[in-house]
């Protein structure tokens, strides 16, 4: 079975792929409408907690999916889709669920304002690392050929570009800005949202026949990543306001940016799509619960620093 699935490729034609990545970037710039400069200051006034937040993304997420794929020793096209959707930011929906949980909505703005432009580097260094620290995954990559370089382009061509114009709008007529952002960034989301279970139907022979080998897994990987975002807070003594903004933040991943990658560098796995595709549907179930868990238990204003 498992060198079927890693030659399963996904059909999927140019119009769409150029349909997503357009959605990708609509909803990034839909994102920028919130950012402001001052956002990128808070890693200045308030260190602490952004870079917490910044190492839990791109350093304790990687290195626990590393451990877990070691641990669980999935299939190499599997294990490859857990390392792309661990080496990508946080989620475009990330903001809202903090904002739900009655976390600390400033930090996860300022989470993505700093995330974002950083995946333009840490993206493909650490999909390259990752992958080269497992055998199965390793020989995946050299088969491949794919230069990080190229990766760093197309990431920063669908979350830097819309980000600067994003911020550019926000700066220039703040007005239009907050008008338009929230039905623009829910519009877009629910776009790319349709879109990608217009991927999963358009092949769903391929997801009915590989679904039940991955389902599990993204259930697994969520809940580490969730877990590893509220442990590493606990662990920096965060409030409890940040400690459940970095919980989202490092459980809610942008598994668009993932999906896209992966169907422009690696479509002839089609088992990184299968696993990508359907963590991208199922963290904004695991988001919506426990971001409406959190919002039924106020936090104690004492238990703040």
């Amino acid at each position: 079975m498992q060198p079927e699935l890693d030659k399963v490729q996904m059909v999927l034609s140019t119009e769409t792929l150029w349909i997503l990545n357009t959605a990708l970037a609509l909803i990034m710039f839909g994102v920028a409408l919130n950012l402001k400069v001052s956002d990128f200051g808070r890693l200045i006034n308030q260190p602490k907690s952004v870079l917490v937040g910044v190492s839990s993304q791109f350093i304790m997420l990687p290195l626990v999916t590393l451990g877990l794929v070691y641990l669980i020793d999935p299939y190499p096209s599997i294990a490859l889709g857990m390392f792309m959707v661990a080496a990508c930011p946080g989620g475009v929906v990330s903001n809202f669920f903090s904002h739900l949980a009655k976390g600390n909505a400033a930090l996860s703005i300022s989470l993505t304002a700093i995330a974002t432009p950083l995946a333009i580097i840490m993206t493909p260094l650490i999909l390259t690392i990752l992958g080269s620290s497992y055998p199965p995954t390793a020989s995946l990559l050299r088969g491949i050929s794919i230069s990080p370089i190229e990766i760093g382009k197309l990431v920063g061509l669908l979350l830097g570009v819309p980000i600067i114009a994003g911020m550019f709008v926000h700066y220039k007529w703040p007005h239009f800005a907050q008008k338009i952002r929230s039905p623009f960034k829910i519009g877009s989301v629910i776009f790319l949202i349709l879109l990608i279970l217009f991927v999963i139907y358009d092949n769903r022979y391929i997801f009915m026949d590989n679904a039940s080998l991955v389902i599990g897994l993204v259930l697994l990987h969520n809940f580490a990543a969730l877990a590893t975002g509220f442990s590493w807070g606990k662990i920096w003594a965060l409030v409890p306001q940040d400690v459940r903004s970095l919980t989202i933040e490092t459980g809610i991943q942008n598994c668009g940016l993932a999906l896209l990658l992966i169907l422009t560098f690696f479509k002839e796995l089609g088992g990184m799509a299968v696993l990508a595709a359907i963590w991208g549907i199922w963290h904004l179930i695991s988001g919506l619960l426990i971001a409406s868990s959190w919002s039924r238990f106020p936090i104690n204003k004492s238990s703040m620093v």
